[in-house]
Parts: structure tokens; sequence; C-alpha cells
């Protein structure tokens, strides 16, 4: 065989893209078996269904349940105030404007600014705005902090979701004396809902491994999150004060805590594949 330039053009293209994938899997194993090694002997029943106990950051009984139900209601809570945002944006921008609308294009420069600014910035934010309104960390602050974190996540990727509705079937919906609002939510939606639940369970993902945007706003606390008016644990943080210490026996557990986090965020990307091969069934192509 005769090695022409774009041969071995396309044998270094591919390469490196074999060496990209290999690099990147051998981190997460890594990653993974460095948690799994050093949780693993760490977790245990009491770690994951009891709170803190008194002396638990100095070495003594406990565990970090505190911690695992503010992460799931701070995510959860917030994945659920952005839906109710980005779900009418998104269907707004693909369905009433037009796909070149300068509005639509600024609109969707200014959610790709929002996903990258840091989330150090939100908490920041989040913490100006709970002294504007007289708030003292709290699950409330955290839910809205948390909020504005995944929500140009969130809308972004519906966005891009919806944009991939073939135009066919928004034309037979308005054959069909369908209007856009109930084109937009009767068939849009139902069309696109493989990616809009996956785009709740990325940003859920994103929101529940999350620690700088609840630092100064949520706060930090032993108790379970009975209240909006109260501080709310989350696993990030609970990581963080553990690793601090000066105990080896709590730092141990700040790994079992780490492998709680990941099984969580695990368990979500699992059910966003399941779920997205299930509605997927029911697509138009």
């Amino acid at each position: 065989m005769i090695w022409t330039r774009r041969h071995l053009h396309e044998a270094v293209i591919k390469a490196l893209m074999i060496l990209a994938t290999v690099t990147l899997v051998s981190v997460l194993v890594m990653i993974l078996c460095a948690i799994v090694r050093r949780g693993l002997p760490c977790l245990d029943w009491a770690l994951i269904s009891q709170t803190p106990q008194g002396g638990f950051y100095l070495g003594q009984g406990g565990g970090v349940l505190n911690a695992i139900l503010g992460s799931l209601v701070i995510a959860g809570g917030s994945c659920v105030l952005a839906l109710l945002i980005s779900l009418p944006v998104v269907l707004y921008l693909n369905v009433y404007m037009g796909k070149g609308s300068r509005m639509a294009l600024a609109t969707r420069f200014a959610f790709d600014v929002l996903w990258g600014i840091p989330s150090i910035v939100y908490g920041a934010f989040g913490f100006t705005l709970m002294l504007a309104l007289g708030l003292r960390a709290s699950l409330l602050a955290g839910l809205l902090t948390v909020t504005l974190l995944v929500l140009p996540i969130m809308s972004r990727t519906m966005d891009e979701v919806v944009r991939m509705t073939p135009t066919a079937l928004l034309e037979v919906s308005y054959s069909l004396g369908a209007t856009r609002c109930e084109t937009a939510w009767r068939v849009v939606t139902r069309q696109c809902l493989p990616g809009i639940m996956t785009a709740i369970l990325v940003a859920m993902g994103r929101g529940i491994g999350d620690a700088a945007s609840v630092l100064f706003t949520a706060g930090f606390t032993d108790s379970l999150p009975t209240s909006l008016a109260r501080p709310a644990a989350t696993l990030p943080l609970a990581i963080f004060f553990q690793l601090g210490t000066p105990f080896a026996k709590v730092q141990e557990r700040a790994y079992g805590s780490a492998l709680i986090l990941t099984i969580l965020i695990l368990i979500i990307s699992i059910t966003a594949r399941v779920l997205t091969a299930r509605f997927s069934k029911n697509r138009i192509h």
C-alpha cells in the first residue's frame, strides 16, 4: 500500500483521537480507583443513615445523612425551578422566533456566557443578593443560587435538542389547525422528551456536586434539612470540612463521603441513559 499525504493525515488524526480517548478513560479510572480504594473501607450503614453526632469531626460516631439529604433537596429543587424557567424560554426561542432571529442569537449567547461563569461567582452573587434581601444562610438561599448555576446548563442543553426537531413536524401540526402554543407544548415537548430528561439529569448532576455556590448561601449544619429558612448541609462541603480536620479517621470518612457522592452521580448518569433510550422509541425521525 502506497501511503499518500491524505493517508498519513488520517492515521495521525486517528492516533490522536485514540490517545485522547485512552487518556480520558485512564483519568476516570484512576479517580474512581482512588476514591473506591480509600472510601470503601469507611463506607458503612452508620455513615449513610446517621447524622453527625457529638465529636463526629473529632473521630467519634455519626454519619453524613444530613449532607446526603441536603444535596438531594438542593439539587432536585433547583432543577425544578430551573425547568419552570428554561423550558418556556427554549420553546419560545424555537417555535415563536425564527432561526435567524437576533433576539434568539443574543439569548443563546447570554446562556453560553452564563454557562462559563465559575460557580464561585454565582456563590458571591447569591451571597450579595442574600444580604440585600435580608436573608441568612439557608436552604432557600442555596436553592436560588444553585438554580442560577444550573439554569444556563439546562437551557442550552434543551435548546440544542429542540433545534433538531424536524421542521416538517411543525408544518404538519400547523396544517392540522394547531396553534403555536399547542405545537410547542404537545408536539415539540413530546418529541424532545428524551433530550429534556437528559438536560434535567445533567443539570442535577452538576448541582449536586458543586460546593462553591452553596458555601456562603446554604451554610452548613448537622441537622436534617427541614426548613427553607434554616441552613442545609451538602456532600461537597461535608467532604471539604472532613478533609480539613487533622484527624486521620475523619479524613478517611471524607473519602467515604466522596464515594457516596460519586455513586449518586453515577446513578443520575445511568438514569439519564435509561430514560433517554426509553423515550427515544416514541420519537419521529
